[in-house]
């Protein structure tokens, strides 16, 4: 029964395809149906033949004769047509249906929460993909090429035999009953089995991606020879899972072959038996080893259908488990477009949790006026990305509300909202496109004028005239031809580029050397001026200049104020500014470097 409501619900995503698929099921009908006449009409012809003469030509019955072969012709040409139309058909319809479910995938991937994406191997979403869609286009295919007219002929036009001769095709059901039960037996054999399998597919895709994704740390510390055998080891594994299940489909198609021919022999034995009797003509014979070497072909086609979707299955229902996945973040019923906002930012009680178990943020509140530039300083696991990853809805709240301009963002549509804000991550985070693309993300009708002046102001112009192809110079995956200062600063240019009214910076210069680092520090600080800007920072230095500090411990805010008014307080700033600062000055020496 699963298997059956898989395969109803991706017939259903044929969406504006249904039409096509209804003609072609109808011409499968159709085909199905002259397939069937070929075989009784060869007989009625072999028992007209029989009945006339030598040199009969003009005799009476002569003229049925040539209607029977006329008729029997026509229906031959008619199944090799329709086969012809319904294949190019069926072939263009399956790949056209699997790139439409491939995009639709990608566009639901790309809204989902970080949660998910963080909880779930981009290998195995990758592969869910492709192994998915091309399962159902494996599917769509087969069934309007060739199963559909299968299951037609087995189902609808085989208990049709009983009218022509009862004792024969009683012979042909009974293979078809057997068949069934055999396919029922493995099926339920070899389920469980097929879905381990999958898994090892599935970190078997996993782990060929973190190795390739970090070949230079597999290179740096030798540890080629490692994963080559833990790669080796789960594809043992696999075949070990495997093995079993091949087994038993190996055997099911062996049975139904000796059963085939086992009828074969019956329906000929019988058939002569029952024309010796009188009960049956030569035409019947004939027609019912004809009717049984199609019902064979069917079969053989039937099993490797029933195959091929149980061996798909455990790939389009990984897709499907992904694509029925609800993005926690969505739009309300009615929310509007922000236009250019502001800025003034405002948390009110907020809480959030991950698990659900622990709080990451619990009970954050401040306010922030448009224009204003605020750090946010405190040990790793403190909330400080928590907090900004809510601002630009990566996550919601759990309770308490964040307004921008008075507004809580989840009354704004989620692009609109991030359209309005800028984030340098602390990982530059790029594409394997060239610089101009990777600058067009956050702004796609930017002129090359616009790019190079962004560029200027992170102090990436530099590097930049040292490619060979300019801004159309392709940077590699995850931008790794260039060095991480390179990738941090064109970064930093992509988020000036977009020129948000709100810019978050996550350790944007953390990346970058100290010369760089204090250069393109006045950059920002321009840039910063006259919108609201959020700073995340461990080097304490580079947030002098900011007008407020908030000091994140446990998910909550122990303390706010100007650099100079915390380090004066000797709380829990003033701790981190002398942890940070003290090399070999003294305690108080290093808070008067520190201020």
């Amino acid at each position: 029964m699963r298997l059956m409501r898989l395969y109803a619900r991706v017939m259903r995503l044929l969406g504006p395809d249904l039409r096509l698929g209804v003609l072609l099921t109808v011409a499968n009908v159709a085909l199905a149906a002259a397939a069937f006449a070929e075989p009784v009409l060869f007989g009625r012809i072999i028992d007209r033949v029989t009945r006339l003469p030598a040199g009969a030509e003009g005799a009476p019955g002569f003229g049925e004769l040539t209607l029977l072969v006329g008729a029997w012709v026509g229906f031959g040409f008619f199944t090799i047509a329709a086969g012809v139309l319904i294949a190019l058909h069926a072939d263009r319809l399956a790949h056209r249906r699997r790139l439409g479910a491939m995009a639709g995938y990608f566009e639901h991937v790309l809204d989902l929460p970080l949660a998910f994406h963080s909880a779930n191997h981009s290998g195995r979403v990758l592969k869910a993909m492709l192994e998915g869609t091309n399962g159902m286009a494996w599917l769509w295919l087969g069934f309007f090429r060739d199963h559909c007219a299968a299951l037609l002929s087995l189902t609808v036009l085989l208990p049709m035999t009983l009218f022509l001769n009862w004792q024969l095709g009683a012979i042909l059901l009974v293979l078809v009953a057997a068949f069934t039960a055999l396919t029922a037996f493995v099926l339920r054999r070899t389920e469980t089995l097929q879905g381990r399998v999958e898994q090892y597919h599935s970190g078997l895709a996993e782990h060929a991606s973190d190795a390739l994704g970090n070949v230079a740390v597999i290179q740096s510390f030798t540890r080629a020879k490692a994963e080559k055998d833990a790669m080796r080891g789960i594809i043992r594994n696999l075949l070990d899972a495997q093995t079993p299940v091949l087994s038993w489909w190996a055997l099911a198609s062996v049975a139904t072959r000796a059963s085939a021919t086992l009828t074969m022999t019956a329906i000929f034995v019988t058939g002569l038996a029952l024309h010796f009797r009188g009960q049956a003509s030569v035409g019947d014979v004939v027609s019912f080893m004809s009717l049984a070497t199609l019902l064979v072909g069917r079969l053989d086609q039937v099993v490797s259908f029933v195959n091929g979707l149980f061996m798909q299955a455990p790939k389009m229902q990984e897709f499907f488990d992904i694509l029925d996945t609800v993005p926690a973040v969505h739009d309300r019923p009615g929310a509007r477009a922000a236009g250019r906002i502001a800025g003034a930012v405002a948390f009110e009680d907020v809480t959030f949790s991950y698990d659900g178990r622990r709080r990451a943020l619990d009970g954050i509140s401040f306010a922030v006026a448009p224009g204003e530039t605020v750090a946010l300083v405190g040990t790793t696991g403190s909330g400080k990305s928590t907090t900004l990853s809510l601002l630009h809805r990566a996550f919601d709240p759990a309770t308490g509300t964040i307004r921008i301009d008075g507004e809580d963002i989840r009354d704004l549509s989620v692009a609109s909202l991030r359209h309005n804000i800028g984030v340098v991550f602390q990982e530059p985070m790029l594409f394997a496109r060239s610089i101009r693309e990777n600058l067009q993300v956050g702004r796609p009708d930017a002129t090359d004028a616009e790019m190079l002046e962004a560029l200027e102001r992170a102090q990436a112009s530099d590097f930049l005239a040292r490619q060979p192809d300019g801004l159309d110079t392709v940077i590699g995956e995850r931008g790794r031809s260039l060095s991480g200062g390179e990738r941090q600063r064109l970064s930093i240019a992509r988020a000036l580029l977009k020129d948000p009214p709100v810019l978050i910076l996550d350790e944007a210069t953390s990346a970058l050397d100290a010369a760089t680092e204090r250069k393109l520090q006045g950059a920002l600080d321009a840039v910063m001026r006259g919108r609201t800007t959020f700073v995340i920072a461990h080097r304490l230095a580079t947030i002098r200049n900011a007008d407020r500090i908030l000091v994140f411990e446990a998910g909550r805010i122990v303390e706010a104020g100007s650099f100079d008014e915390l380090v004066a307080r000797g709380g829990r700033f003033a701790e981190l500014a002398r942890a940070q600062f003290m090399a070999a000055e003294a305690p108080s020496d290093a808070l008067a470097l520190a201020a």
